[in-house]
């Protein structure tokens, strides 16, 4: 028997074997003999030690984990020696009976409650000191999906359109240019860095997309560091964690989105209950793989170092720019790393914060002496969860300049720079004596909703200067 017909044997013994356990009346060993049996015709004296074995890796029933269930079977060493004494005499294993068990999401209560005990323990403390950065983590309340026909039901599809749209095989990958593709591609050139590619999914994938954030993703708890594409936190609540510190250090991830894989995100979902088949179909939903056409048109920019980086992340499955679940599951993917760092910060007397791929830290006189030594700490903890650092968007601020996280300024209270407000201010005043159309010079379709959009984010950062602005804009003539 070759290597490959061994495995196909060993697989098809092993899958056998884990539906019939799934299926047992009860997760005891009694129980998971008889399914053996049931499976094999006779109750095989090798049974007995892969049953023990296999209660000893599961305390209870797997039925999330079919697959992984067949994993553990082929690698227990009651199962491997009597493949290997089954090959040796030449007498296969048959399999009298094949069942199918159906799978069942586990959400793991116990564990969320303790995510959500451990994140209001955080954000009581972070609230204490800064009144701004409180906010209360959402109960957590996944839609519960069994099945890919409960999936296919959420999202109102069929078993085929789920397929196709799910795309686990890479069919847009290689297919050639056509109306068939689910994302369309837009570059985006930045002066003296890399390319941005924007891949932007097609209305009914989009659509799909904006049902799994709401139902599956959304009410999945974060950690409190995380402040970017969360209900009721924002780039100020972030950013008032940092006021009135000695030193704040600015720190940024390169190709964030890019660089969370598929089989992180694949933890992800597993890790809050999904089955291997949910979790695996809701990953080709959130991934894609960029054709090659596109990456060759990839415009001038950038080292040729980073362009080589960015096109090996974009040529695999990622998250991609521009899909809507897409920040929910990087901030779930960089749990651990945001976990990391807060306990690297808190061991230093500091704070962390994370806006997407912006990081902040802020502490007291100790780490201003030492933020040198602060960042190669940060960047290998950073490195080692599979990011890398942009290090010419890394910057030290001290209190006698002014400190800005997200936009923000951050020396003694939260506030906008006040060149910001000024030049606003200077906009609304022309547009009142000018007209609106002089003071377009960005040509955006909605001026009047782009100026409201300025105002409110000023307001949101201090409240004190908005009536001023409102008043102003109020002159206008539409």
């Amino acid at each position: 028997m070759n290597a490959r017909d061994l495995d196909a044997y060993t697989r098809t013994v092993a899958t056998a074997l884990a539906h019939a356990f799934l299926m047992a009346d009860t997760w005891m060993k009694p129980a998971l003999l008889d399914a053996g049996a049931s499976v094999l015709g006779a109750r095989r004296r090798w049974l007995g030690p892969l049953a023990r074995e296999i209660l000893a890796t599961y305390r209870s029933r797997p039925t999330d984990a079919p697959r992984e269930l067949v994993a553990v079977i082929r690698s227990a060493p009651s199962f491997v020696s009597a493949i290997e004494v089954s090959v040796e005499r030449q007498a296969a294993i048959r399999i009298i009976h094949h069942p199918t068990s159906p799978t069942e999401a586990r959400i793991r209560v116990d564990q969320v409650s303790a995510e959500l005990a451990l994140a209001s323990l955080a954000n009581a403390h972070t609230a204490s000191a800064n009144p701004a950065s409180a906010h209360t983590p959402s109960a957590h309340t996944v839609t519960r999906l069994d099945s890919l026909v409960d999936l296919a039901a959420l999202l109102d599809l069929t078993q085929g359109e789920l397929d196709w749209f799910a795309d686990v095989r890479l069919w847009n990958r290689r297919a050639r240019p056509g109306r068939l593709h689910h994302y369309r591609y837009e570059w985006r050139q930045r002066p003296g860095r890399t390319p941005r590619l924007l891949e932007v999914p097609g209305q009914r994938l989009r659509a799909i997309q904006r049902t799994v954030l709401d139902e599956v993703l959304s009410p999945i708890p974060l950690h409190p560091a995380a402040h970017g594409f969360v209900a009721a936190r924002s780039a100020v609540t972030g950013a008032a964690v940092h006021t009135g510190a000695a030193v704040v250090i600015n720190l940024d991830l390169t190709s964030f989105f890019a660089r969370v894989t598929a089989g992180r995100i694949y933890g992800v979902l597993r890790q809050a209950g999904l089955p291997e088949a949910v979790a695996h179909t809701l990953v080709g939903l959130a991934v894609h793989a960029v054709p090659p056409h596109i990456l060759s048109q990839m415009p001038p920019g950038g080292s040729p170092g980073e362009r080589f980086a960015l096109r090996k992340v974009l040529a695999v499955p990622h998250l991609p720019q521009g899909a809507a679940t897409s920040p929910a599951l990087a901030n779930l993917a960089v749990r651990r790393l945001d976990s990391r760092l807060a306990g690297w910060a808190d061991a230093a007397g500091g704070q962390y914060t994370r806006y997407a791929d912006d990081l902040a830290f802020s502490g007291g006189p100790e780490l201003a002496r030492r933020a040198d030594t602060a960042i190669r700490g940060i960047t290998r903890i950073v490195e080692d969860e599979g990011h890398t650092i942009n290090p010419r968007k890394t910057r030290v601020r001290a209190a006698i300049v002014r400190q800005v996280v997200t936009g923000v300024v951050v020396n003694k209270r939260t506030n906008t720079p006040r060149r910001e407000f000024d030049q606003l201010r200077s906009v609304l005043h022309n547009a009142a004596t000018q007209g609106p159309d002089s003071q377009n010079r960005g040509s955006h379709s909605d001026f009047r909703a782009h100026l409201l959009g300025r105002i409110s984010w000023m307001e949101s950062v201090n409240p004190s200067r908005g009536p001023r602005l409102r008043a102003a804009f109020a002159r206008i003539e539409w």
